[in-house]
């Protein structure tokens, strides 16, 4: 995926939370805009978020190897391949 896309998801209003898929399977959530930090090539993700709302860490997702963006809504949940 384009650094463009990602950076449509997070600055669409109102923010809409979604996760990501890696190619190795594992995925992580984006449930605010403030978790997540775009590079030209990666997307910095807050994970074990506290009770005050800071991340614990965070882990570096390759643009590259993103597989799916699944959206985290009440509504049915979708993915969009890549």
């Amino acid at each position: 995926m384009k650094v463009q896309a990602f950076r449509e998801l997070l600055t669409q209003r109102p923010f809409k939370p979604f996760r990501l898929v890696m190619s190795s399977g594992q995925s992580y959530d984006v449930r605010h805009p403030e978790m997540a930090m775009l590079t030209r090539t990666s997307l910095l993700v807050g994970i074990d978020e506290m009770d005050d709302g800071i991340p614990g860490e965070f882990k570096i997702c390759s643009l590259l190897h993103v597989t799916a963006i699944e959206p985290l809504s009440t509504g049915t949940e979708q993915s969009a391949d890549m």
